[in-house]
Order: C-alpha cells, then sequence, then structure tokens
C-alpha cells in the first residue's frame, strides 16, 4: 500500500470529485491519505475530511497564507488541537522565503506552532521554500522533539542530511520527476531507507508530462517508480520503506480498511 503523505483534498480544486479522485487513488494502489490544515477557516473543511478511516489530518497555518491569518489564529489552533486529538500533526507550517515582506511575521508564526507541537508531543509539517539552511538552524535551537515531515523537500543531499539528523523525514513528490531536478535527484538516491515518505501536494506540484494539469493522489504511484528508478530498488520496496516511514511519524494504524485492494503495480488513471 502506498500513502500520500502530503495532499490538500479538502480544496475546492476537488469539489466537483472527490470521490472520484479518491477511487483514482485506490486504484493506483494509494491507500491513505494525510490532509494538511492551511488557515482556520479551512480547518473544518479538514476535519469532515477526517471522519474517513483512510484520510489522517494535520492542523495548522500555513506561510503562503498569511493574509488569511488573523489575530488569535495560534490561540484558536491550540484550542483545536486540544479539542482534535485525531489530528496526527501541526502544519501546514514553515517558512516560504519567496515573501520577504512577511518573512518576520512567518517566523513568529512557525515558532508558535513548534511551541505547540512541543507542548502536544507532535510531529510538524513544515513547508519550506528557499529557507532549508535557516530553517534548519532554527530547529537545532527550537528542538522540537517529536521531529515532522519536510515537506515537498527540493534540497541537496547535505541539506537533506541536516533534517534528517534533527529527526524530520523528507517529502518527495513530483519536483524529482521533473529532468532538470539534478540536485534533488542526487538527495534521493543518498537517502537512507527510512528517510522519507511518498507525497503529491495535490492539487500542486504537478509531475513530469502532467504540467499544468491538477495534481491528485494517484500519481503518488508514479513517485514512488520514480524514486525507485533513482535509487535502484524496487518499487515495492519503495512503497514498503516510504508506508512504514509515514506509519512511524504520523503514529498511523495499521491495516486500514482499504488496504487489502491496494498495490504498488495498480495504474495512474488520468
Amino acid at each position: 500500500m502506498l500513502i500520500d503523505a502530503h495532499c490538500h483534498l479538502d480544496f475546492p480544486d476537488f469539489d466537483a470529485d472527490r470521490e472520484a479522485v479518491l477511487a483514482r487513488a485506490r486504484a493506483a494502489g494509494v491507500g491513505h491519505f494525510v490532509v494538511p490544515g492551511t488557515t482556520r477557516r479551512r480547518w473544518p473543511e479538514v476535519l469532515a475530511l477526517g471522519e474517513r478511516d483512510e484520510v489522517s489530518v494535520c492542523l495548522g497555518l500555513h506561510p503562503y497564507f498569511m493574509g488569511d491569518h488573523r489575530e488569535g489564529d495560534v490561540e484558536a489552533l491550540a484550542a483545536a488541537l486540544d479539542r482534535h486529538p485525531e489530528a496526527v500533526a501541526v502544519g501546514e507550517c514553515g517558512i516560504d522565503a519567496r515573501f520577504d515582506d512577511t518573512l518576520d511575521a512567518q517566523w513568529s508564526l512557525f515558532d508558535a506552532q513548534v511551541r505547540l507541537a512541543k507542548a502536544r508531543g507532535l510531529p510538524l509539517v513544515i513547508h519550506c521554500v528557499r529557507a532549508n539552511d535557516r530553517l534548519a538552524k532554527r530547529l537545532r535551537q527550537l528542538a522540537p522533539e517529536a521531529g515532522g515531515l519536510i515537506h515537498a523537500f527540493a534540497g541537496s543531499p547535505q541539506q537533506a542530511k541536516a533534517f534528517l539528523d534533527l529527526g524530520f523525514v523528507v517529502g518527495l513528490g513530483g519536483a524529482l520527476t521533473h529532468e532538470r531536478a539534478k540536485r534533488l535527484q542526487r538527495a534521493v538516491t543518498a537517502l537512507p531507507d527510512d528517510g522519507y515518505v511518498l507525497e503529491t501536494d495535490s492539487p500542486d506540484m504537478p509531475l513530469a508530462g502532467h504540467q499544468g494539469e491538477r495534481n491528485e493522489p494517484a500519481r503518488v504511484s508514479e513517485v514512488c517508480r520514480k524514486v525507485a528508478e533513482l535509487r535502484g530498488q524496487p518499487p515495492e520496496r519503495v512503497a514498503a520503506d516510504s508506508t512504514a516511514n509515514a506509519r512511524r511519524l504520523f503514529g498511523l494504524p495499521q491495516g486500514d480498511k482499504r488496504e487489502d485492494d491496494s498495490g504498488v503495480n495498480g495504474s495512474t488513471a488520468d
């Protein structure tokens, strides 16, 4: 079974055909989905998806949406985490250095979410764009005890090792399928078997050959095959390792209802 360790199934992009999207994912061997929260306004949709046996959820405040966050959101997040112990992580939080005008506010919001995660013993799901070295330094200072996921990792082998040494795993997705992603592909080959999970970031982060299309969880099977090719391992081995890593990171139970019908060799439907 494959796990899509990061997909935004709550987004309106899937409102018209969410059930069909999930069916295509199951046909492609994807049996479980981790859906992160992005803004306080979207938490109810995320939590509603979490009522499904095959969906686990996280709650957080995403740095891309700084304009949507309001005073009191951190306190509301703390309260939501206490009301919803089914949340498996704090996130999606992090730093997006493309937006220099909000960086100070991003760091403040990130620090607050790290403190919430530490207080509850939860892992973090971290969005990091153009800030890998600065983020690793901050994580060394803050020392979150439960580690977490560096989502959509696109850095070097050295940067990956820095995060792994801090108790994190890296998320591998569509970016590594592109021919130009040589540095990331080198990082993928250097990762230990317990150092990564597979993800799509649906509806974003399209794979090579699917540019301009909506991404969806079924394509995590394509990510799996590309990772296997880069690492010189069978796809079944990559699927088993990435699934075990996701279960360990998020504390996911064994034996989801639909696992028996899943398999890594399923084909991806468009």
